[in-house]
This record gives structure tokens, sequence and C-alpha cells, in this order.
């Protein structure tokens, strides 16, 4: 059940009616206005030498959608599940390719070890998830097969040349800075055109590598790629993952994707996750329109996605840039909560998910935060304010063995506590 209010307790303080012990989550973390998420999609190396130090140097978390088969040392790379290539290449001159085949074949086809098969594969998946024309997908994957028949590819390669990507070693190191590693699958494929052995496969094995990798934690989310909304694959994906950038389906969110024109402050919804892709030509002033409109309300999640850094990968943008860009995030801390993209959902699932309750106990005031939510992942600490006497300049907070002292601003007190944990109790301190 998805409690929007929050239960409490009013209790009367002296001559007054003054609702001490009056406890809420704050919508944001810390008491933010808003909240904005820095994703980078498919592991270039300029996002590890080049944009990473940015961040860090500005204090800034950012989510790193890695492709897991790219990086060196990786158990599992691009394979094709299913029967034996060389039967599905002689099969295609006898039988065109149509809808009880597609997906195997185009499955198979960046898989047949020649170099320019996997382009035919990023076409027909295309067309097919973005165009929805199955009948001109199957006609590209049949002259891809015609072409192998006919010995028009070359043998491919080796891909990837040492030192072109990033190593687990650092994704580690950027692990412990407070940065998310996620999946971006394992080799990047258009999961809409895969049949379900190797769409899974892609998701599982890329989640496998991450776990054994880098641990638990990076395994909450995932981004799809090409950003596919495709029902099947993101379906997969959430059987898979608590969240994918492609499609957020709680009910609370209303979720603007990339292309969408729509103007999140015209949404009703508690939350609007807001998906901006500021690609090589999208001007700043523009940028930093997106950073302004999540401050000026209290509901929006800007989830901004970069790809290519200095000149390596899909649509770069310039470390200049980059560096003015995340400066003037920065500048705006004091409204907005920069998270990972992580962080950003689980706080908000929590809230949801979450009541709380107050009580007086003698000179102090217990809170209980309880939620719902059953998967161990969500373990983010909510921020709480809670009303307290006039007479308390400042609180001390207790849960468990964690002791904080926070001063009272107005009539009230905010800290932070984590659900179904001890209970809460605050108390005078001396102001200091």
């Amino acid at each position: 059940m998805l409690w929007r209010s929050i239960a409490f307790a009013i209790l009367l303080a002296g001559q007054g009616f003054a609702q001490i012990g009056h406890t809420e989550i704050a919508k944001w973390q810390y008491g933010k206005s808003g909240a904005v998420s820095i994703t980078l999609d498919d592991g270039s190396l300029n996002q590890f030498r080049v944009a990473a130090p940015i961040f860090d140097s500005l204090g800034l978390p950012a989510t790193f959608f890695i492709i897991t088969g790219e990086v060196p040392g990786a158990q599992y790379h691009g394979t094709f599940v299913g029967r034996p290539v060389q039967e599905i290449i002689d099969e295609t001159a006898r039988v065109p390719t149509n809808r009880d085949n597609f997906f195997e074949r185009a499955s198979a086809i960046g898989f047949l070890g020649l170099q320019g098969t996997l382009a035919f594969h990023t076409q027909a998946g295309s067309i097919y998830d973005e165009q929805h024309d199955l009948a001109k997908a199957c006609q590209i994957i049949d002259e891809a097969y015609a072409k192998a028949r006919q010995g028009a590819f070359p043998p491919r390669g080796e891909r990837n040349p040492p030192g072109s990507h990033v190593t687990w070693d650092e994704l580690r190191e950027l692990a412990k800075r407070g940065h998310e590693i996620a999946s971006h699958t394992v080799t990047h494929p258009r999961l809409a055109a895969l049949d379900d052995a190797n769409l899974i496969y892609e998701l599982e094995r890329s989640r496998e590598e991450i776990l054994h990798q880098l641990g638990f934690k990076h395994t909450f989310s995932v981004e799809c790629p090409y950003g596919t909304e495709n029902q099947r694959a993101v379906h997969l994906a959430l059987e898979r993952y608590p969240l994918a950038r492609n499609w957020m389906p709680d009910s609370f969110v209303e979720d603007l994707d990339r292309a969408s024109r729509r103007d999140p402050a015209s949404s009703e919804k508690e939350y609007v996750r807001w998906q901006r892709g500021p690609i090589t030509a999208t001007p700043m002033s523009l940028m930093k329109e997106w950073v302004d409109t999540t401050a000026g309300h209290d509901n929006i999640w800007l989830v901004l996605v970069f790809h290519g850094v200095d000149g390596i990968g899909w649509q770069p943008r310039t470390h200049e840039d980059l560096s003015e860009y995340l400066g003037y995030i920065q500048s705006k801390e004091d409204r907005l909560w920069v998270a990972t993209f992580q962080d950003a959902a689980k706080y908000m699932r929590e809230r949801m998910h979450a009541a709380v309750r107050s009580y007086e106990q003698g000179n102090a005031i217990s809170v209980v935060l309880q939620d719902d939510l059953k998967e161990l992942s969500y373990d983010l600490p909510l921020t709480l304010r809670t009303t307290v006497p006039a007479d308390w300049q400042a609180v001390e907070v207790r849960q468990g063995e964690r002791v904080t002292r926070r001063k009272v601003a107005g009539s009230s007190v905010t800290y932070q506590a984590v659900p179904n944990a001890e209970t809460i109790s605050l108390a005078p301190a001396s102001a200091k």
C-alpha cells in the first residue's frame, strides 16, 4: 500500500496546541526541492579518463551504464545461444525470414564470425523496434544472410585492442568513490530483435558479471540499449533488475523519456522522472534551463543521459562543456539533491511505501519508521522532519548506535533515519 500521507501523533504542549511530534518524510533527501541524476551510457574510455575526475573534483556522484562484455577480463562475452549458426545460414537459402524465425536469425547474425554482420542486426533491430516494420526488418536480415552465404564478409578480427576500455580495477575504484556502476547488457544489442534465450543471456550474464566484479549494490539498475521501450524487453529486464532507465512502472511516477516534449511541470503525479539527453548540438542554455526547471518545482527528478566525451563515443560533449554544466548543477545544490540513479529511485520508493508514527516518552519523542518493501536493496536513509517543543534549541537524534546532533530550525528538526530499524529517539540537547 502506498502511503502519501504520514501518520503522526499530535501531542499537546504547554498552553498551545502545536503539533509536537508531528513527523513527515521529506519529499527529497535532505529536504531538497528536486533531484538530478547524471548518467553515462556505453562505457567509452573518456567517461572514465576525462569525465570521472570532473565529477570527483565537484563531489558529484554519477551512474555509468557499462557494456560488461567489453571490459577486459570479463567472464561473459557476446555469444549466440541456440543451434549451430551454420545450420541457420543453410536454412536461410531455403526459407525466407518471417515472423516465426526473425528473432532467432536477428540474434545469430552478429555471431557468424564475420566482419560487418552486426551492423545488419542493429539496422534491422532499429526498424523493428522504432518503426515496428517487421517486413522491412526481415528483408534486411535476408540480405545479410545472403551476403554471408556468398562470402561477401571478411573474417572478423580483434574488436577491442588493448587499452581501449576501462578495467574492472578502475571501476572498483569509482564505486568506492560513490559512483554507481550499472548494466548496459553484455554486448549492447537491439534487445527487441532478440529471441528470449539471447535477450535473457544479455540481461542475466551482465548482472552476474557485475555481481562478481563489483558486488550486490551495483546490480540494482539496468539500461536496455538504445533507450528501447519494447514491452517484452523491458519486462524481462525488470524481472531481473529492480530499476530500468527505460521505464519506471510505479504508479506515483510520471515517466517522461528523452523524446517527450511534455512540460514536466504540468504533471500532477507525486514524482516526475524527466529524462533529457544532452547530445553534441544541445545548447548549453537549454541544458541549464532543465536544471532551473527542476529546482523550481518540488516533484521533478531530472535524469541526464550523456554518451561520448572529448571525441570518443556517440554524440560527444567536450570536457569544457562538462565542467561548465556540472559546475552549474553544483551551484544549485542548496535546492537540488544530486544522486546516483539508484539512490534517487530508492528514496522515492521508500518514501512512498513508508509510514511513520510518533509518541511522547518522558522528555523525549520516539519515532517509528517502517516501509513494506521486501527487497534487501532498499537500505537508503530517509529524511524526516519532526516538530519539537519550543524550548528545544538542539536535538540529539539516536537510532540504534547512531547518534547525531541537529539544530532546531523554526519549530522542527530535520534528520536521517533508516526504515525498519530501531526506534528513533529525539531528546533535547544543549545548544552549541
